[in-house]
C-alpha cells in the first residue's frame, strides 16, 4: 500500500512548515498514523514527533454550461499533518 500520496503545498501549509515545523500530506484513506509516521521517516529521512490527521469532505461545486447548470463535488481525501523535530526540514522543491 503507498501511503504517501502527494505534499499539499498551500499558502497556509507553507506557513505551518515555516513557524512550526509542520508539514501537510495527503495519504491514504487505509493508513493509520504508525504507518504515516514511518512512511514520512524512511522517504524524507527525519524524525516524525507526531501525526494528527483528518478526512476532508467533499464540497459541492457547480459551473454554468451551454446545457445548464451542471452540479458534482470534490472527492474526498484523508489529509496528515505531520509535526518534525526542531531543526530538521523536508525540502519539497529540491528536486525540481
Amino acid at each position: 500500500m503507498n501511503v504517501l500520496i502527494k505534499p499539499i503545498i498551500t499558502e497556509k501549509a507553507t506557513d505551518d512548515a515555516e513557524l512550526r515545523n509542520r508539514y501537510a500530506f495527503m495519504v491514504n484513506k487505509r493508513a493509520n498514523k504508525i504507518q504515516i509516521k514511518d512512511a514520512v521517516e524512511a522517504f524524507y529521512g527525519i524524525n516524525v514527533e507526531a501525526v494528527r490527521t483528518m478526512i476532508v469532505a467533499p464540497k459541492p461545486k457547480s459551473r454554468f454550461t451551454k446545457s445548464g447548470v451542471i452540479a458534482g463535488k470534490t472527492a474526498p481525501y484523508k489529509k496528515a499533518i505531520v509535526e518534525v523535530r526542531s531543526g530538521e526540514t523536508i525540502d519539497f522543491f529540491n528536486n525540481i
